[in-house]
């Protein structure tokens, strides 16, 4: 079991990102985004990066009688900011990317990566006040396709807005669930945006994340500019083996003197 993190130094974050699956048990069994949230505060994060998050569902809000729609908001509660970029549109809903931030969301922009109409993702990129840093701190959060092909013009595309819209200069942080299970993107993302990733950084290799009982698969990824890693682990234990079939990335970052 993880413990409860300390508050963060000035310039320490706890950043962690999860794939929560709309907030459903890793069979769909049981609604479970309660015990996501409360598990998500035990962790006292300054950013989550989200994906498969529920904006809306008519049947689902019919059918369970604690269903939250804007599951984002729901889970920032009254002590995090939340930004939701929704990506997949159908008759009965939408979901998609979120971000949840202790510190004000100065802007958000969510960016279509849609190649083809059977897998509607994207990219949401938000621009964060941090008291005392000298630069805002660009988080994009995402979700990738599951053919790898479709992952290689993705990151293209994903390269060349943050190139545009980004500084070079300022801090960068790049998560969520690019199913890159082939370990193809580092180098790309390396070579585009001068990242690099938070497990390699500090174990050698991505973290495997899921499935969350048996963790396999390095799908889901922290990648920084700007940052030393002091902390990375993959929360595949209680209670999370309960919340999702994907499991948390928890990381703890240290921001280079600007």
């Amino acid at each position: 079991m993880l413990a409860t993190a300390a508050p963060s130094a000035p310039r320490q974050l706890v950043v962690a990102s999860y794939n929560i699956h709309k907030g459903f048990s890793p069979l769909n069994a049981r609604l479970v985004l309660h015990d996501v949230r409360h598990a998500l505060n035990q962790l006292a994060p300054d950013l989550v990066f989200l994906q498969e998050v529920q904006g809306q569902h008519v049947r689902h809000s019919q059918r369970f009688a604690t269903w939250q729609n804007a599951q984002h908001e729901y889970l920032a509660g009254d002590s995090l900011h939340s930004a939701y970029g929704g990506n997949a549109h159908y008759r009965l809903g939408h979901h998609g990317n979120a971000l949840l931030s202790r510190f004000p969301i100065a802007a958000a922009e969510n960016v279509s990566l849609t190649l083809h109409r059977f897998e509607q993702r994207g990219v949401l990129h938000c621009q964060l006040s941090i008291p005392h840093w000298d630069t805002p701190l660009h988080a994009l959060c995402v979700h990738l396709n599951l053919r790898a092909t479709d992952r290689r013009k993705q990151v293209q595309l994903l390269a060349s807005y943050a190139r545009s819209a980004i500084p070079a200069s300022e801090p960068l942080l790049l998560a969520g669930d690019f199913n890159d299970w082939r370990g193809e993107l580092s180098s790309m993302l390396a070579a585009e945006l001068g990242v690099h990733e938070a497990f390699e950084a500090l174990h050698g290799a991505p973290a495997r994340s899921f499935p969350v009982r048996w963790p396999l698969l390095t799908l889901d990824r922290i990648y920084l500019r700007g940052f030393q890693v002091q902390r990375a682990e993959v929360l595949s234990g209680a209670p999370w083996r309960q919340l999702s079939d994907h499991a948390p990335l928890y990381t703890i970052l240290q921001g280079l003197t600007p």
